[in-house]
């Protein structure tokens, strides 16, 4: 039971006294950035399934834009 005790306080201190925290700008511009990226990669995702197709059944109305050319060279 000691060494949770000694655990619990040597975190608490080094939380305390030894991490370096982002200041407040800093985090804004992190969450900006994050931000920025998954809108970048949600649109790639989309177009990615957009050209190729949502939907591998048969039954499907959209084939994608690959699925939809090749309807019209048939």
């Amino acid at each position: 039971m000691a060494g949770i005790k000694t655990y619990l306080e040597e975190s608490y201190e080094e939380l305390v006294n030894k991490v370096t925290w982002p200041t407040w700008r800093e985090l804004q511009e992190s969450t900006i950035l994050v931000f920025i990226t998954l809108m970048i990669l949600a649109l790639i995702i989309f177009l990615m399934d957009f050209i190729f197709g949502v939907s591998g059944d048969a039954q499907s109305t959209w084939k994608g834009m690959i699925g939809f050319l090749y309807s019209l060279i048939r």
